[in-house]
């Protein structure tokens, strides 16, 4: 009876605890595949990264050599095309171009035969690639030193114009104090009124309004060392009563122009001929009108080159 129940207990088909061992293995086998397949994976990647470098490589060295020498004719005739523009920019370059002998010319010359050459390799072309980047190179340089030299003749211009000014400021300022220093000066000015007698035979200086007859402008021009020998105009105006100018166009009166450039009525001009470096005493200069003098106070001016160089005053009675 107890073996019975022994087998009956050995035989069941289900044996609860030996389920989870076989689940554990079986994860761990998938995890396995996993890593394996994801390395496989990475590895097919970057083998055929490689692979495409290489094709990429063997491209470049087994182009068409025709169409790779089009390309470096293109880039030598459009580096050619900026040389030629930036010759006649600066005349050194131009000197440097056209010199054959030249390093620059040894350069353009040595391409040239490579790009015309029939049975060029893979070699050939790379050295005129090679001297082409040195061309253009030295075609960036020139552009460079281009730029450089158009900033500083620019620079140079403006510090010209600037110096232009200054000198016209200095030549102007020169002129306008030689000009200035040109002035005569008088001084020893006196006013002298004259009775005629005798027909004009006699002159008799008189203080009485009723007698005087002529007007005597009496001064000494002092020496000037600036103004030049020769003829000079000194312009008098004479003020009557309440400031009434003394006129007669039939007497010599007129208008001129001071230093503003204002309109300047003068009674009368007197024109002496001056030395440089001399004095002249006793200039005179006579005013007669028609009409009788006034009593009053009798005011001259004297302007020389447009600037008043002088006063006085006479008083009539």
């Amino acid at each position: 009876m107890n073996q019975e129940v022994n087998q009956t207990t050995n035989t069941n088909p289900n044996p609860q605890p030996a389920a989870p061992a076989r689940n554990k293995s079986t994860n761990k086998l998938l995890i396995v595949l996993l890593v394996l397949s994801l390395a496989g994976n990475a590895y097919l990647l970057f083998n055929n990264n490689k692979v495409a470098e290489q094709n990429t490589f063997l491209i470049t060295e087994n182009s068409d050599l025709n169409a790779a020498k089009d390309t470096l004719q293109g880039q030598y005739d459009a580096a050619l095309a900026r040389l030629d523009d930036l010759t006649g920019k600066n005349a050194e370059l131009d000197q440097m171009v056209k010199d054959k002998d030249g390093e620059l010319g040894k350069l353009k010359s040595e391409i040239k035969s490579l790009l015309t050459k029939k049975d060029a390799t893979v070699a050939d072309l790379k050295k005129a690639q090679s001297l082409i980047a040195t061309l253009r190179g030295k075609v960036k340089t020139y552009e460079e030193r281009i730029a450089e030299l158009e900033t500083a003749n620019t620079e140079l211009t403006g510090n010209n114009e600037r110096l232009t000014r200054t000198n016209d400021s200095v030549t102007t300022e020169a002129s306008n104090l030689k000009r200035l220093g040109s002035v005569l000066h008088i001084s020893n000015i006196r006013m002298e009124p004259i009775n005629l007698k005798r027909n004009g035979e006699k002159e008799v200086e008189t203080s009485r309004a009723r007698k005087t007859d002529i007007l005597r402008v009496v001064f000494d021009i002092d020496e000037n060392r600036v103004a030049e020998s020769g003829m000079q105009e000194i312009f008098v105006v004479i003020q009557g009563i309440e400031g009434k100018l003394l006129s007669n166009a039939a007497y010599g009166s007129g208008v001129t122009t001071d230093a503003d450039g204002n309109a300047l009525n003068y009674t009368i001009v007197k024109r002496v001929n001056i030395e440089k470096g001399q004095k002249m005493t006793n200039v005179s200069v006579d005013w007669k009108q028609d009409s009788n003098y006034k009593k009053g106070d009798y005011n001259i001016s004297f302007y020389n080159g447009g600037y008043k160089i002088g006063t006085g005053s006479v008083q009539l009675k």
